[in-house]
C-alpha cells in the first residue's frame, strides 16, 4: 500500500507505556501512589502538621524532583509530568523503536484514510461522521468498556468510540495466523473503523438491546451479521482506497488471505483440530472474504446489509 507521504490522522492516543488503570486521580495512577501521613503518635509542630509530617514532606518533595516530578505543580493543580508516560493530550507520547514509530505512522494514516472515506460517504447522505479515536497500548488498557489485555486482539469501544489496538498484534497475525501484508494490517483497522459506522448509524445499540433478550445462540448468529457487515465497511474503505491508486499489487490479496486466517472455522481448525459452528461469533473464512470483497466491488452501504436472508 502506498501510504508514506500522506496525511496521517490526529485522532491518535498513544498509551503504550502507560498503566492500564490511567493517570487519572492522582500523581501515581489511580488507586495506587503513597499515602501521606496526617496523624497518629507524632509531635505537632504549633499545632498543625507535626515534625515528622513536615520532613517526610521535605524528603518526598526532593525524590519526586529528582524523578522529574514537580510536587509544588501538583498541589497548585498544574499538569502532571511524569517521565516515560504519555500526557493526556498525547504531547509527549513515548517513543518505541524505529519499526513501531513506522507502524504508528502507518496506523494514523490509515486512520486518516478511514476519515476522508467515512466522512466523504456520510456527507453525501447529509450526516456528519464523527470521527472515532485510536488508542495504541501495550499489554493491557482501561476503555469504558472495561479491562482489557493484549490477548483481547484489537477491539471498538462503543462507550467511548475509541478504538483499541496494541500493534504486537500484527506480529501474532503475521506468525501465528501467516496473514502478513500492510493491507492485511490496514484491513483489521478498517474493520475496527466499521464496528464505529454501526454504533453512529443505530446498528450496534440496537444489537445490544436484542441481545439481552437472546439465548446465547441467537446472540451468536447476530453477532455473526454484525461483523459480516464490518467487513463489508471495511471492504468499502478499501474500494475507496483503491480509487486513489493506492494500492500495489497483491494488497487485495492480502486482506482477502487475512480474513480468511481469522474465520472461525479457520481459527477452530487451527487451535483444537475441529469446528462447532454453533459457537461461531465472528463468521467463516468464506463469509469474511464474501463481505469484504462485496464491500470493496460495490462501494456502498446498502449492498451490506447483511441482516436480511442468509450470509
Amino acid at each position: 500500500m502506498e501510504w508514506k507521504g500522506r496525511r496521517q490522522s490526529s485522532n491518535v492516543e498513544d498509551q503504550r507505556g502507560a498503566s492500564p488503570g490511567g493517570l487519572g486521580g492522582g500523581p501515581f495512577g489511580r488507586g495506587g501512589g503513597f499515602r501521606i501521613p496526617t496523624g497518629g503518635g507524632m509531635r505537632r509542630a504549633g499545632g498543625g502538621l507535626s515534625f515528622g509530617t513536615i520532613i517526610f514532606l521535605v524528603i518526598l518533595y526532593f525524590v519526586l524532583k529528582a524523578m522529574g516530578i514537580d510536587m509544588l505543580q501538583i498541589l497548585e493543580g498544574g499538569p502532571v509530568n511524569m517521565p516515560g508516560f504519555e500526557q493526556s493530550d498525547g504531547s509527549q507520547a513515548p517513543r518505541g523503536s524505529a519499526e513501531e514509530e513506522e507502524m504508528k505512522a502507518f496506523m494514523a494514516t490509515v486512520l486518516a484514510e478511514t476519515e476522508d472515506t467515512w466522512n466523504g460517504i456520510f456527507q453525501a447522505g447529509g450526516e456528519q461522521y464523527e470521527e472515532p479515536k485510536l488508542v495504541l497500548f501495550s499489554n493491557a488498557v482501561q476503555s469504558a468498556c472495561g479491562f482489557a489485555s493484549a490477548a483481547s486482539g484489537p477491539f471498538y469501544c462503543p462507550g467511548d468510540r475509541k478504538v483499541y489496538l496494541d500493534m504486537n498484534f500484527f506480529e501474532e497475525l503475521a506468525q501465528k495466523f501467516d496473514a502478513a501484508g500492510d493491507f492485511a494490517q490496514a484491513y483489521v483497522l478498517a474493520h475496527e473503523v466499521g464496528h464505529h459506522v454501526q454504533n453512529l448509524v443505530g446498528v450496534l445499540p440496537k444489537f445490544n438491546q436484542m441481545r439481552q433478550r437472546m439465548s446465547e445462540a441467537e446472540a451468536n448468529q447476530m453477532s455473526i451479521r454484525v461483523e459480516l457487515q464490518a467487513d463489508c465497511f471495511a471492504g468499502i474503505w478499501g474500494k475507496y482506497t483503491e480509487q486513489k491508486g493506492l494500492l500495489e499489487r497483491g494488497d487485495l490479496e492480502e486482506a482477502l488471505n487475512a480474513a480468511t486466517q481469522i474465520g472461525d472455522d479457520t481459527l477452530q481448525k487451527r487451535t483444537q483440530g475441529y469446528v462447532v459452528p454453533e459457537s461461531f461469533n465472528h463468521g467463516t473464512s468464506e463469509q469474511r472474504m464474501k463481505w469484504f470483497r462485496r464491500g470493496f466491488d460495490s462501494g456502498r452501504m446498502s449492498d451490506c446489509d447483511t441482516f436480511s436472508g442468509s450470509v
